[in-house]
């Protein structure tokens, strides 16, 4: 039995009692963006840019990410970010969740402003505790006998993946009135949120000067979930990668299905959610490598495929086979900040879906001495976080260097993702070159 079975089948386990309910709501839109760096970013960046994106949200729901933001000896450990919208269950949650399950390296409250009304919210976000952590060894031991994982990296994520499902779902989802959830459980990684606007939630909680090599943020204009509650905004954690999503799935309850044939079960009631728990399925427990991923997702559409080699033609062929029943349908564009801890790379990743149906467009800032990657729904967000930039440091101009959309469908560059590393330098996968790429002093155009 391969370690991806063995997780699966933990999870049917973990699961095949318990029931959601599915709602649907209106389609509507929202902002996304990502900032990825080779110097760390001060958090009144990603501010700025969410600033230039009110109009994109309506204030019941944003919220950012960030990646690369911890001291070197907590990068290693999991970093468990729990809201606690009641502090009252506060030392019931640690007591069954977190002291019985982990041993905790060190923990801490997030940092807030006195009164969130002076950033202008209308209601209190949630109390964030910061947990880093490492499953109890004998804990961890015992969950890979009874799972049959013989790999210990794997059983270790797995053990916090499942932990923090089963904390939401006795805190958020089956309880009568929502008390805590895991905002996220990655290392090196952390995801603030709440009811409001991005800009608004990120100086509540005093990011401004907080440094990181990613930050990722998000307008949310709700289009399913808890319209009006801080557990339906974005981003959406996997484990390591937290994600924002633009768009709508008009197969969301067939993805569901899907995810929870494989033991997944949604409990946010919503595609954000479901985007999050495809992606780290394919990463994590298929171990699928990026290009892989992408195309199960968004598989190429006849036309180019095609025009692919026999060889990628057969292995994209066994990917739509297994994977086109959790492919999202409809209109979507994903950004995901990235941490992964064997290597201690971050990556900045955007994905739209083959027929282009969001905005988004990319750009990248090259220097001797420093580089930027920027993703967003709309030019306008990029040029307001490099106006930004240039105020802090006078070697990053106002105008990048490089402006591009992913080309949807198209064989050349894989048709739905481009992708910024950390370190910058090493900046395109493989598979996609800079074709779809253009430089600002020349005339952009369309079908480059």
């Amino acid at each position: 039995m391969t370690e991806a079975q063995a997780i699966i089948n933990a999870r049917r386990k973990l699961i095949h009692t318990l029931r959601t309910h599915h709602t649907k709501t209106a389609e509507g839109g929202c902002g996304v963006i990502g900032i990825i760096g080779t110097e760390v970013i001060p958090g009144k960046t990603i501010i700025r840019s969410c600033e230039q994106m009110r109009n994109r949200g309506n204030g019941k729901g944003g919220g950012v990410a960030a990646c690369g933001l911890f001291p070197p000896e907590y990068k290693k450990h999991t970093a468990l970010h729990i809201a606690y919208l009641d502090e009252s269950i506060r030392s019931s949650v640690e007591k069954k969740f977190i002291t019985a399950v982990f041993d905790v390296v060190y923990r801490e409250q997030q940092a807030t402003i006195d009164d969130y009304r002076d950033v202008g919210l209308s209601i209190p976000p949630p109390r964030v505790v910061r947990y880093f952590v490492e499953p109890k060894s004998d804990l961890l031991d015992d969950f890979m006998i009874k799972h049959g994982i013989g790999d210990r990296q794997a059983a270790r994520d797995e053990f916090v993946f499942q932990n923090s499902f089963r904390l939401n779902y006795h805190y958020y989802a089956h309880a009568h009135q929502p008390q805590a959830f895991v905002l996220s459980h990655g290392c090196d990684l952390m995801i603030l949120k709440s009811v409001g606007y991005a800009e608004q939630v990120a100086r509540y909680y005093r990011l401004e000067e907080t440094k990181a090599h990613i930050w990722i943020g998000h307008q949310r204009y709700p289009t399913r979930g808890r319209v009006w509650h801080p557990g339906g905004a974005h981003p959406f954690p996997g484990l390591n990668e937290a994600l924002v999503h633009n768009g709508d799935f008009a197969n969301y309850y067939a993805v569901t299905e899907y995810l929870r044939a494989r033991g997944i079960l949604p409990l946010f009631v919503t595609d954000t959610e479901v985007s999050a728990l495809l992606f780290d399925f394919y990463a994590r427990v298929l171990n699928y490598p990026l290009e892989y991923i992408i195309e199960a997702l968004a598989p190429t559409p006849e036309g180019d495929f095609e025009r692919l080699s026999k060889r990628r033609q057969r292995i994209y062929r066994a990917l739509q086979v297994a994977h086109i029943h959790g492919s999202p349908d409809g209109p979507w564009f994903f950004i995901l900040g990235r941490h992964e801890p064997q290597t201690g790379i971050n990556q900045l990743i955007g994905i739209t879906d083959v027929s282009m149906l969001r905005p988004q467009v990319f750009s990248l800032v090259t220097g001797p001495q420093n580089s930027y990657g920027i993703i967003a729904s709309e030019k306008q967000a990029i040029d307001a976080c490099l106006e930004e930039l240039s105020t802090q440091d006078d070697r990053v101009q106002p105008v990048a260097d490089y402006y591009w959309n992913a080309r949807g469908g198209s064989c050349s560059d894989g048709g739905h993702l481009s992708i910024l590393w950390y370190p910058i330098r090493a900046v395109f996968h493989s598979r996609f070159g800079i074709n779809s790429v253009t430089k600002s002093s020349e005339r952009a155009s369309s079908d480059q």
